[in-house]
Order: structure tokens, then C-alpha cells, then sequence
């Protein structure tokens, strides 16, 4: 007899005393059949618990008997009881457990029947029947006998049970009279688990829609061999995610390339809801074939026609090998560690790298909430829950766009009704596409034309009130918690502009990182530069940093771009990078009107091929937003401080030749008011009065991107030729002065540009790589460093900041937090644009920007 255990699971060993159980698994684990840690032993508990194997009770007077019968029960309770625990343990985490105990009594066996149910563990058992006669001259040999008359008890329950024990549910049961004569084989590797060392491409749903298949089967670099059948020169395997067949034109050609494929073990194909309906409709089931499935029937019925029943009943055949044996889902490996798993339409962490009837239901269907009036599922979102850092990769609900929440991506974009068929190359984890040829799908409720038509819908905001994660391509994960997630809803829900306007939150921006080596310095460009040096970045780009409030910027081509993008029509909004409209409602009409006029006589919509450009920009001056800041904080200041100096130093002067040690305080009170009138100097410098609109000026650093593209790609001297012409379509626009360090000299020339310009009173500049985005050894690093002038400075740490007590301290200054916000919002940011720019839905680039405003909310030193 050759028995195959699982390679996960439970197996119970079932038989009376002395039929060699524990004989048994000792030979297998001594084999290597089995490993040590998958045996559980009843006799071996009784011991961890009660320090006994056994305890006889037999020849002692009735009331010893009793209690040690008593203590012997006791000790047994506590011994299953921390048995089952183990086993329980066992089988979430995977493992296979031989249960090594008697379980002679259909209550002890449903124990455990229920247990591998509840976590999904196949289990099987392995019945030894042996003659009681054996079993009776064996318990004679042992160190302390059960007893010939308790031996026969167990062998008389033993023949009762045997004949139930088939309908109690195992997976499999085995009779063995002779363990001898059986073969146990392992399986050791999860069946389930497929490597991705070579390379796997995981393609979404297909639905007949074939021709699209091969073509893009082309564009990742599979080709025919002499066989007919299409290999990656490099040992790549494509992978489908299921719903092959159905609602498109050519299933039967689909579902005949995979069973060729699969056969010949260069394709992988996963289980499906269309795949489980087909197959069941083979098998004679009693199923409606509707929703798509009935075109694969009239293929079918019109390959009988052409080629005959004989024919036709092979090619069924095949087709209910191939569904049947389709996985629920499979777990990718990298170097034989599990990182990604592929699944139809969904999967619970516990269900990972198990399978269960519940299990296959569950990844055929996800998770839904009954059927609405059209008799179609309510699905309920399971991505929320997935914790586990494998990623998810699936399909069934089509979406406009790869869609990546929570470390999963949903690749069904929907080629039958139109969109396109998506394959991600793992573990690249890269996008390949090609477009539908047309809509075959023709029906009323095109899911595509439906999320397109809900695409500005309010979002759930209850799924961001306890917290959240947002993936971000540039950085992973980031978290929000409750505690930042509740005032930024608050501020969305009272103050900002609406929500479908509000598409993007500038970052902030983080100092240098170390304190500047030169004396009376806090800040200086060597410790920028060599911040990126360290990096192995050689080409930087240093701009200067206008003094004023940080906007952003969406105009649009026309008033109907602007009600297809965000749902009302206007030729453009600015807000802040708090949300807020920027100008009031009449100067914010001027302003966009006017730049509107320039962008649109400047030929820019037309020439870019564009719907919308959004800009994020600096508009000065400082007061024009900050007015009331500066009236009651920093000119109070500054008056108060200036006229009590001014009046101590007059004080001191009649006695500074009179009395000793005046003199010295003479000094530094002349030298407390000069850093006050430079105190003074700094903030008017980026002040002016604003009479009309010419006054305004617009420094737009950054074109984050038009309607169908963004350019987060590009390098940052692009961006300041952008700023150039926009400066050029009109006076509103500002240009920003910038420069190139590549070598010694450059860098020599930038510092002294910057000296220049900050003692001139102007803010300092800002240092960034060559690239918008730049990543080192796959890590996101500071996007941009800022290098703010020594009279600047005054304003944010105070007029004596440069004191050398003062300074010192201040050196000190812990910027990592900084950092890391800075990246986190950054990485946010870029998120939240592209998920615009690709039309997803307002919830989906809303929880950007919301998280964006969370991370503003956290306490990190504001002069930073």
C-alpha cells in the first residue's frame, strides 16, 4: 500500500494500545520520512504535564485505585488539552502533525475533524487494525501493560467505530493490518508554492479575448517553438489569474492554448468564477449559463457541428482536467521564500498557501455581501484587511488602470468591455499592456463606463478615521494613524477648497542635514552638496528659494476639460498647500482668467496635447498671504525691539567714558540692535504693496503634470526651462534664477551666489539631484535641501540666533524627523497626482492628499 501524506495538515493515527503506532513513527523519523517536531504524542504530553508516562492503579485497594485512576485522568485532561493547542498552532502556521494517540472514540476524532475545517487543514487517518491476539502479546512486552482486559475493551470499541469512521469526514482514511507493507510518502514542498527566480508574467483576465492575448504574449518576448508552443527565451512562465473564457469572441481558442500549455508545463492557470461555472456546466451540473458563459456554449455546440461527438467529448474532457485542477491560488517564491501570491478575486492572509472547499470559494468569488436587485454580488472590499507583507496579485473586478492598494494590484482592466489586457511581470513588478480591439462585452452596465460615471463620488471617509495605509509607488507604505487622520478630516470637511479640486499637497522640505562646519553659520550649500556626494550623485541643480506662500496651480484648457476632470466648470483654482483657496473668490477669477487668456494665446493646451496643467509654484509677496502674521508678530516684534534698544543704548552712552565696564555693554546693546534692524530688513525685504494684479508674481518651479501624462521623470533643469517659458507667456509668471554644480568650480561659484543673494536679504536656494525622483540602491532619498541665509534665519530663530551660546545650541537641532516627513509626504504627493492624472476614483487620489495633511499634523519643529 502506498499512502501520500499532505504536505500540510492533520493525520490521525487511530488504533488500540500495542498496535505499533509509536513503533511506527519512531522508523519514519529515523527514515527521514518525517521530521521529529511533526509528531505529537499523547504518551509524551502525559509526561511534559505530569512527569508519567503512566500510572498503574491496578493491585492497589479500591480507594488507592481510585485515586490514582483519578490522577492519571487529571494528568491526561491537561496533556490533549496542551495537545490540541500545539496542533492548533501547527495548523495555522502550515505544518503537517501526526497525532499519535488512540483516538478510538468518534468524539476524540471530531475534535480534531473540526479543528482541520476551522483552518482549512486537509485530514487524514490512518487506521491500524491488528489482531487482537498481536496486540494482547505485545502488551505483555511492555515496561507497564494496559492489561489484557482493557486491551479487549479497546479492541471491541476499536471494531464498533471502524465501521462509521468512513462518514466522519476525513479527506482520506486508510486501513492498514500491516505497516510493513506500506509505503509512506512526503510531500515536502507546498504544492501551491511556484518559483519566480526565472521570471513570472501574471495576466489578468482574458475572457476570449484571444487575439489581444497572443498579442501581448508578443510584447513580453514569448515566441513559438517547433512544438507550436510559446516560450520566453529567458525561462519566463506566464501565469493566468482564470476567467479565460466567456463574454469574449473566441473562448474555445483560449481554453485549447491553455490546456496545451499547461500540459506541457510552460503556463500556469488559477481557478476562477467563470472556470468553476464552465466546468460544472460539463459535468452535467444543473447551472444557468448567462453574464458571457452562454457564448462558450454556442462555441462549443458549433465545434460539435464541425468536428463531431467523438471529437468533441475529448475536447471536454480536456477542458474539465484543465478547470479542475486549476489551484485556488499560487504563492510566488523568491529563492524559495514566499513574497507574492496570485488569486482570481481575492484571498484572506489565513487562507495563504492552504486549500479548502471554503478557501476555493473565497478565491473564485472574494468577498461578498449577498446579491443586489439584478441579481448581481455586493462585494465587499477585502484588500482592507490583508496585513501580511506578500503581495496580493489579482483580478475579477475590472478597473480602468492597474489598481495597487494595501500590497495588492488588481490587473483585470477589463479588455472584454473594451479597456485592456494588463500583465505584470514579477518579480520586476512592471506593467505590460495591450489595448482591446473593440467592446465585445456590448452590455448596459459596462463596469469601466460605470466606475468612470461613480468616479467623483464623496469618498468613504469611515475608512480613514481609525487610520490608514496608503501604498506609494515611490516609498511603500505609509501610515496614518487616528490620532493625524481625524483633524485633517476635519480641516477637508470645513476648510479646504472640494475635495475633487483638492489633487495634490506640496511637501515639505527638509534643511541641511548636518549644522554648517562654518563658523557663524547655521546653515550653508557644503552640507547639501555633500549630502548628495555621499550618495554618488555628481550633477546637482541649486535654485533660488522665493520668499513667499507655497500654491498650487490647475488650469484648464476650457470649462468642459474642467467639468470632465473634477466635476465643475471653471477655467482654473490655486489654493495653498493647507487646502485653502488662496485668493478670495473675486481676485482668484482675475488671476485665472488672465493666465488662462496667456496659456490659451500662447497656443500651450493645443501644443501639449492637453487637458489641464498643474503647477505647484510660489506666489510672492510673503504678505499678501501672511499680512496679519507679520503686522502682529514680526513688526511688533521688531518696533518693541528696536525702540527699547535704541533707548538702553542712549542711556549707556553718557556713561560709557564714565563707568567701568559700560563700555563692554555699550558694545553688545549696539550690537543687539543692529541684529534688529536686520531682524527688520529681512521680512520687509519680502514685502510690497499690492495694488493691482501686476503686483502678483507667480514662480511656477515644478509642472507636475497635464491630463495625460505626469513628469516626475523628468530632470529638475527641464522643469526651470518650463518656468522660463511659462515667464515668457506672461508678467504674472516669474522666473527663477538657478545653477548647474557638476564639478569644483561650479559648486565654489553657487556658494558664492548664495552668499551674494542672502546677504542681499534674499531667503538662500534650494539643492536638489539632477532628477525630479531619485532613488539610490532602490531607497527614495531627499527629494530637495534647503539652504536659508544667515539674515533669513533671524525671522525664524529669533534676531539673536547668531549668538555663539545661541548658535550653538541650535546646532544641535535633531532634523530626522524632518526627513523622514518629508519623504513620506513627498512619496505621497506623486502618489496622489498619478492616481489623478489616471482617472481613478476621488477616494483613491483623496487619500493622498488627506494623508498628506495628516503628516502636517504630526510634531516636528515648525522652524525647521
Amino acid at each position: 500500500m502506498r499512502i501520500q501524506l499532505p504536505y500540510a495538515g492533520i493525520v490521525l493515527l487511530v488504533g488500540p494500545s500495542n498496535s505499533g503506532k509509536s513503533t511506527w513513527l519512531k522508523q519514519l523519523i529515523e527514515d527521514e520520512t518525517i521530521r521529529p517536531s511533526e509528531v505529537v504524542s499523547s504518551d509524551d504530553y502525559r509526561k511534559l504535564v505530569g512527569d508519567v508516562e503512566h500510572i498503574d492503579w491496578k493491585g492497589h485497594p479500591p480507594d488507592e485505585a481510585d485515586t490514582l485512576y483519578e490522577a492519571y485522568q487529571d494528568i491526561s485532561t491537561e496533556a490533549f488539552a496542551l495537545m490540541t493547542s500545539l496542533i492548533e498552532a501547527r495548523a495555522r502556521l502550515n505544518k503537517l502533525t501526526i497525532i499519535d494517540a488512540t483516538h478510538l472514540y468518534a468524539s476524540d476524532r471530531k475534535t480534531y475533524i473540526e479543528l482541520a475545517r476551522r483552518l482549512h487543514q486537509p485530514i487524514y487517518a490512518l487506521v491500524l487494525d491488528v489482531e487482537q491476539h498481536t496486540l494482547l502479546e505485545r502488551d505483555q512486552q511492555r515496561d507497564f501493560p494496559r492489561g489484557g482486559r482493557r486491551v479487549k475493551q479497546q479492541v471491541q470499541v476499536f471494531n464498533r467505530e471502524k465501521r462509521s469512521m468512513k462518514r466522519e469526514g476525513f479527506d482520506q482514511l486508510h486501513i492498514v493490518a500491516d505497516v510493513e507493507k506500506v509505503e509512506l510518502v512526503r510531500q515536502m514542498n507546498n504544492p501551491l508554492h511556484i518559483s519566480a527566480d526565472h521570471g513570472i508574467d501574471v495576466i489578468g483576465d482574458i475572457h476570449g479575448c484571444f487575439d489581444e492575448f497572443i498579442e501581448l504574449l508578443g510584447r513580453l518576448g514569448y515566441i513559438q517553438n517547433e512544438e507550436g508552443l510559446y516560450v520566453h527565451p529567458e525561462g519566463r512562465t506566464f501565469l493566468s489569474l482564470g476567467d479565460i473564457t466567456s463574454r469574449g469572441p473566441k473562448s474555445l481558442d483560449t481554453i485549447l492554448f491553455f490546456i496545451r500549455h499547461v500540459e506541457a508545463g510552460v503556463a500556469k492557470m488559477i481557478d476562477s468564477n467563470h472556470g468553476w461555472k464552465v466546468l460544472r456546466w460539463l459535468e452535467g451540473r444543473n447551472v444557468t449559463m448567462k453574464h458571457g458563459d452562454e457564448l462558450f456554449v454556442e462555441e462549443l455546440h458549433a465545434f460539435e457541428e464541425e468536428n463531431g461527438a467523438e471529437l468533441t467529448e475529448a475536447l471536454k474532457s480536456s477542458m474539465k482536467r484543465l478547470l479542475k485542477h486549476a489551484p485556488s491560488h499560487y504563492v510566488l517564491t523568491k529563492h524559495d521564500i514566499p513574497t507574492a501570491v496570485c488569486v482570481h478575486a481575492g484571498i484572506r492572509d489565513e487562507f495563504i498557501g492552504k486549500y479548502s472547499r471554503e478557501i476555493s470559494d473565497f478565491c473564485r468569488y472574494g468577498d461578498n455581501d449577498g446579491f443586489d436587485d439584478a441579481g448581481k454580488p455586493i462585494r465587499k472590499d477585502w484588500t482592507v484587511h490583508h496585513r501580511s507583507n506578500k503581495l496580493i496579485i489579482w483580478g475579477h473586478d475590472p478597473r480602468p488602470r492597474p489598481l495597487r492598494l494595501n500590497q495588492t494590484i488588481n490587473i483585470d482592466q477589463g479588455v472584454v468591455f473594451g479597456g485592456r489586457l494588463t500583465a505584470f511581470r514579477y518579480p520586476e513588478q512592471t506593467i505590460v499592456q495591450v489595448e482591446a480591439k473593440q467592446d465585445y462585452a456590448q452590455v448596459d452596465d459596462n463596469p469601466l463606463a460605470m466606475l468612470e460615471a461613480k468616479r467623483l463620488d464623496p469618498p468613504n471617509i469611515g475608512k480613514f478615521m481609525n487610520g490608514y495605509t496608503v501604498e506609494t509607488e515611490a516609498i511603500g507604505a505609509v501610515k496614518v494613524s487616528k490620532e493625524t487622520a481625524l483633524p485633517s478630516i476635519d480641516l477637508v470637511s470645513h476648510h479646504t477648497v472640494p475635495l475633487e479640486e483638492l489633487v495634490y499637497i506640496p511637501p515639505t522640505m527638509s534643511p541641511t542635514p548636518k549644522p554648517a562646519a562654518e563658523e557663524g553659520y547655521l546653515e550653508h550649500p557644503n552640507e547639501a552638496i555633500a549630502y548628495y556626494r555621499e550618495l554618488g550623485i555628481t550633477r546637482l541643480i541649486a535654485e533660488k528659494k522665493h520668499m513667499g506662500s507655497r500654491a498650487i496651480l490647475l488650469l484648464f484648457k476650457n470649462e468642459d476639460a474642467a467639468e470632465q476632470a473634477i466635476g465643475r466648470r471653471t477655467k482654473g483654482i490655486i489654493y495653498t498647500r493647507s487646502g485653502r483657496r488662496f485668493f478670495e473668490s473675486e481676485q482668484e477669477l482675475e488671476v485665472v482668467t488672465r493666465l488662462h487668456q496667456s496659456l490659451t494665446s500662447n497656443d500651450y493646451f493645443a501644443s501639449h496635447q492637453t487637458e489641464f496643467v498643474l503647477l505647484d509654484a510660489e506666489i510672492l509677496p510673503w504678505n499678501l498671504k501672511a499680512r496679519e502674521l507679520i503686522r502682529h508678530q514680526y513688526a511688533h516684534v521688531a518696533e518693541q525691539a528696536l525702540l527699547d534698544r535704541e533707548q538702553l543704548k542712549r542711556s549707556l552712552e553718557s556713561a560709557v567714558d564714565r563707568v567701568d565696564g559700560v563700555r563692554e555693554w555699550y558694545r553688545e546693546v549696539s550690537q543687539k540692535l543692529e541684529q534688529a534692524e536686520t531682524f527688520k530688513q529681512a521680512f520687509q525685504t519680502y514685502c510690497w504693496d499690492v495694488e493691482d494684479l501686476n503686483a502678483i508674481k507667480i514662480a511656477p518651479f515644478h509642472v507636475l503634470a497635464h491630463s495625460e501624462e505626469t513628469f516626475f521623470d523628468k530632470t529638475h533643469e527641464w522643469h526651470m526651462t518650463m518656468n522660463q517659458r511659462f515667464s515668457e507667456m506672461d508678467e504674472l509668471f516669474l522666473a527663477t534664477d538657478y545653477r548647474i554644480i557638476e564639478d569644483a568650480e561650479t559648486e565654489t561659484d553657487v556658494i558664492e551666489w548664495w552668499k551674494t543673494m542672502t546677504e542681499d536679504g534674499h531667503e538662500g536656494i534650494v539643492i536638489k539631484p539632477e532628477r525630479f525622483l531619485t532613488q539610490v540602491e532602490g531607497k527614495l532619498i531627499q527629494p530637495a535641501i534647503k539652504v536659508r541665509g544667515r539674515k533669513y534665519l533671524s525671522i525664524i530663530y529669533g534676531m539673536d540666533y547668531l549668538e555663539p551660546n545661541n548658535l550653538k545650541r541650535l546646532k544641535k537641532r535633531n532634523v530626522s524627523k524632518k526627513q523622514k516627513l518629508a519623504l513620506r509626504e513627498f512619496a505621497l504627493g506623486i502618489e496622489g497626482v498619478k492616481r489623478f492624472v489616471e482617472r481613478e476614483s476621488l477616494e483613491r487620489y483623496h487619500e493622498c492628499v488627506l494623508a498628506t495633511l495628516a503628516m502636517e499634523a504630526e510634531p516636528v519643529d515648525p522652524r525647521l
